[in-house]
């Protein structure tokens, strides 16, 4: 009931001070020599142990940024046991991970390359084996201490920074271009709003700036503990990165752990789960329509 009451009066406010979604700039601030480095080993398999996937084996950028599966698989076929989020505008998450253990990109890079279920390789044997390629001379040219576990997160993390999807048709909407939508779609948005999908969902990713219990007013059966894994605080269980509606209708399956293939499965939950109002399936309709309007345009630096 606690949580009910603080929900509702988040809905509140947010519809009372209306939309609190923000365009995505057309750019951010990047070292351009550091992202084609970066871009370089997102796209190398040299990174994980057998040379067998790389960042963009899970993270596929022209399909949404993810890998379209439940659970991805890993070295030696290994699979992991939670669904793999987009890289796309990851730069505007006020954390990395569904649990939120990195605090920023650079921190994200490391965590995969060494984790056994994913890329499975181990630092200092790898920097060693990249400073026989032609890796070293690339860092060097950059990096005064060429390549280092830092140096190669900083690499990947400013490439990452580069892949947002600005010119969603949404984003034309609100910058003022009334045609950009159709009028189903803007009842979608009317709908996300009064029903509250908004008062997580919001800011420029609309999404990936706050934690929120997964079962808010109906509790829910999940595997995973979410923040819990961090903190060991009884009462971070079940709390999760929101995460971006941005390209949502390119991530499907969805949810931490893969359970739904649509959207709307997705919002028929939501609607239910986290937000404890009935829907329809007309409503369902709208919404999910007006989900498919965030999908933006992605330009891979060359």
């Amino acid at each position: 009931m606690f949580f009910k009451k603080i929900l509702f009066l988040q809905i509140a406010i947010v519809y009372l001070l209306g939309s609190s979604i923000e365009p995505i700039p057309q750019t951010v601030e990047y070292n351009y020599e550091k992202a084609l480095l970066g871009k370089k080993l997102f796209f190398d398999p040299i990174l994980s142990k057998d040379n067998s996937i790389s960042c963009a084996t899970c993270h596929d950028l022209k399909n949404g940024g993810d890998d379209g599966l439940k659970f991805s698989v890993g070295i030696d076929g290994q699979i992991g046991d939670i669904n793999a989020p987009t890289v796309l505008n990851s730069f505007f998450n006020f954390r990395q991970f569904w649990d939120g253990r990195a605090h920023n990109l650079e921190e994200q890079a490391l965590g995969p390359i060494e984790n056994p279920v994913e890329m499975g390789h181990d630092f200092a044997i790898l920097v060693k084996k990249l400073k026989v390629t032609t890796y070293n001379k690339d860092f060097k040219k950059i990096y005064i201490d060429g390549i280092t576990k830092e140096n190669l997160a900083d690499a990947i993390a400013e490439f990452e920074k580069t892949l947002i999807t600005p010119n969603s048709a949404f984003d034309r909407f609100l910058k003022g271009d009334e045609t950009a939508i159709t009028s189903f779609e803007k009842e979608g948005y009317e709908l996300f709003r009064s029903k509250g999908c908004i008062s997580c969902h919001n800011g420029v990713n609309i999404g990936g700036n706050l934690y929120s219990k997964f079962g808010m007013i109906v509790d829910i059966d999940s595997k995973h503990l979410g923040k819990y894994n961090i903190t060991k605080n009884e009462w971070d269980k079940y709390y999760f990165k929101v995460p971006s509606l941005r390209n949502i209708s390119l991530t499907a399956p969805y949810f931490h752990d893969g359970r739904y293939d649509t959207l709307k499965e997705a919002v028929k939950t939501m609607s239910l789960v986290q937000l404890g109002r009935p829907i329809t399936e007309k409503e369902i309709e709208k919404i999910v329509a007006f989900l498919k309007t965030l999908n933006g345009e992605l330009i891979i630096i060359k």
